[in-house]
């Protein structure tokens, strides 16, 4: 439910806001960083809270996730929509449901096969990438440079998974000398 009210919000916020330089940049920042978030998964410190504190940083997780992804949904809606009131509101009755059905799927096949929350973290990554090639202020070198988008959408997904494996490999290495 809170998730069908914040598209809806996003998206008349979001027709406003195309207009504006640097939304999709601080956007794909945003991506980079809950993909990072997604293979990290910030753990809190050992102790009783641990399984209360791992919930907590899920759910901030999957809130700042879908916050973002709405985001990303309503911009890519509202654009598609070019100002006609009547496709932005189709558009956002086709992916809602798509994104709550996508979204139980998933959830079942990362618990089946945890690659898959590598491959989603590249992802978002990639998409991260391409967000911010794809702002407005970045618009007519982007154009001129065709082969950018793809080199950011790569980089993305690479910064994402290589820093998170870094990561991840740091936090190994420091809970082993710990125990």
């Amino acid at each position: 439910g809170a998730a069908v009210v914040l598209r809806i919000i996003l998206t008349v916020v979001a027709a406003k806001l195309l207009e504006l330089s640097f939304l999709q940049i601080v956007g794909g920042c945003l991506l980079l960083c809950i993909g990072l978030q997604l293979l990290t998964g910030e753990e809190e410190d050992e102790g009783e809270s641990k399984g209360h504190g791992s919930m907590m940083v899920a759910i901030r997780t999957i809130l700042i996730a879908d916050l973002v992804m709405s985001l990303d949904n309503v911009i890519a809606v509202a654009a598609t929509a070019q100002g006609n009131m009547v496709l932005l509101i189709l558009g956002l009755a086709i992916s809602i449901p798509l994104v709550v059905f996508g979204s139980t799927l998933m959830i079942k096949l990362m618990e089946r096969f945890p690659v898959i929350i590598t491959l989603g973290a590249a992802l978002i990554g990639w998409v991260g990438g391409e967000t911010i090639v794809n702002d407005r202020l970045l618009h007519d070198y982007a154009i001129s440079h065709p082969w950018l988008h793809y080199v950011a959408a790569a980089a993305g997904a690479v910064l994402v998974v290589g820093i998170g494996k870094l990561l991840q490999a740091r936090s190994g290495a420091k809970h082993a000398a710990q125990a």
